[in-house]
């Protein structure tokens, strides 16, 4: 393999970067209003909620690509403590105070 770049190399670049461009200027291309139908509208409403439940929760069930076997994970306590704190004032800073408020101790000092 030759350290030079193939034509094909630099033509699927160019494509790529061609795509983005269109992609993201899209919206200031037409000259006409547009806009999402509602029901793309409501379905965007939970992308937010999806994106963080698809990184937190692997993360405090999962240790090294399997389940916690164990009750002794002091992720699985402060989620509880932070989901009850978010149902109980919907505060999204009480609820990370009261995770690691829970998390902390147990980490560190139980070394769980």
């Amino acid at each position: 393999m030759s350290g030079g770049t193939d034509l094909w190399s630099v033509a699927v670049i160019v494509a790529l970067a061609g795509v983005t461009v269109l992609a993201r200027c899209f919206f200031f291309i037409t000259s006409k209003p547009w806009s999402l139908p509602p029901w793309a509208q409501r379905g965007l409403q939970y992308a937010p909620i999806a994106a963080l439940a698809a990184v937190v929760v692997p993360e405090v069930v999962m240790t090294q690509g399997r389940l916690v076997a164990t009750w002794q994970d002091a992720r699985l306590f402060a989620a509880m403590a932070g989901a009850a704190a978010f149902y109980w004032r919907r505060d999204v800073f009480l609820t990370i105070l009261a995770g690691m408020a829970v998390y902390l101790p147990l980490h560190l000092g139980l070394g769980w």
